[in-house]
């Protein structure tokens, strides 16, 4: 069975269920339980969205996506660039 991809609206939510269930002393292995994450996931998701709001958390990621568009088009122009150099001194 494929992993559940969560939207960024979720992940902050599910941190702030972490965070409260916290503040009232429970575990962090709890927390994670409760919200159905591995700790593993959890620390990275904190490390990721920590102290981010919801449209701030959509902005980054509309910035990542816009920035793999903009790197793969530079690649393809690098790319052109060096088979017209080959052609240019006659390597076939």
């Amino acid at each position: 069975m494929p992993a559940k991809k969560h939207k960024p609206e979720e992940i902050i939510g599910k941190l702030r269920e972490v965070e409260i269930m916290l503040g009232q002393g429970g575990t962090t292995a709890e927390a994670c339980r409760r919200i159905a994450v591995s700790e593993q996931t959890y620390y990275r998701w904190r490390k990721e969205y920590g102290g981010l709001e919801t449209d701030q958390v959509r902005r980054m990621k509309d910035l990542e996506k816009e920035n793999l568009r903009l790197r793969r088009a530079i690649s393809d122009l690098t790319l052109d660039k060096l088979i017209l150099q080959e052609a240019a001194k006659g390597n076939f």
